[in-house]
């Protein structure tokens, strides 16, 4: 390659500075925690809701009560993530699909039949269903600016992501405040789990993929049912 060619090549880089990768926030995943440019960490968690309306009064109490211990036990921030996400109905139909097709009986099989053309109707019709999603966002900061970074306002943390450039001295600091910080975010998310159990409500910590998939729906609303699934 010619010393115009590398000229060029170095230029479009230069003026290629904010693109996707540079808005975001996050600098890489590994495994079950997310790394931040600014040397944070977090760990996400699925909560699985809990429909307090179906108690009898004083199970609500209970509850609500036991929820006012959980956020008042805290000595850390947490963020909570509600997400109104579009029900893909897809899977449930190849499922049904699979499962009619061996059914012998021909009423049975019709009124499958019926069954499987009322969902796909459905499904083809985009954002008619929605289903709420439950997060909670476990941070944890290097320097114990946990409450100063979460409430930093929302154009300061865009600042902030549009100033950081990448360099190979940052990464390897990062991986290493990963390893040594690593064991107290997992402190905080044993802390949180136990408190969910109090109330009564499952979760999940989230893992590479699904982080990847939260994020992405996150930061592409419109565009997330055309994600490829990645095994």
């Amino acid at each position: 390659m010619s010393t115009a060619d590398n000229k060029k090549v170095h230029h479009g880089k230069k003026n290629n500075v904010y693109n996707t990768e540079t808005m975001l926030p996050v600098s890489e995943i590994r495994w079950d925690t997310m790394i931040m440019k600014d040397g944070g960490l977090r760990a996400v968690i699925k909560v699985t809701w809990l429909n307090i309306d179906l108690k009898n009064y004083d199970e609500q109490l209970a509850t609500i009560e036991q929820y006012k211990r959980f956020l008042n036990w805290l000595d850390f921030p947490l963020q909570i993530l509600i997400r109104n996400n579009y029900l893909e109905l897809s899977d449930y139909i190849w499922y049904m699909r699979w499962h009619v097709d061996l059914v012998a009986h021909e009423a049975l099989k019709k009124q499958g039949e019926a069954y499987i053309k009322f969902l796909s109707g459905i499904n083809s019709q985009q954002w008619l269903i929605y289903v709420k999603e439950f997060y909670i966002v476990i941070p944890y900061y290097p320097l114990e600016q946990d409450v100063a970074s979460v409430r930093k306002a929302r154009w300061r943390k865009f600042a902030d992501a549009l100033s950081t450039q990448e360099t190979p001295e940052k990464i390897v600091n990062r991986y290493r405040m990963f390893v040594r910080n690593g064991k107290f975010l997992d402190t905080r998310v044993s802390v949180v789990i136990e408190g969910l159990r109090w109330v009564g409500m499952f979760w999940e910590r989230l893992w590479l993929w699904d982080l990847i998939s939260l994020l992405f729906r996150e930061y592409n609303p419109d565009s997330h049912k055309d994600q490829a699934v990645i095994g």
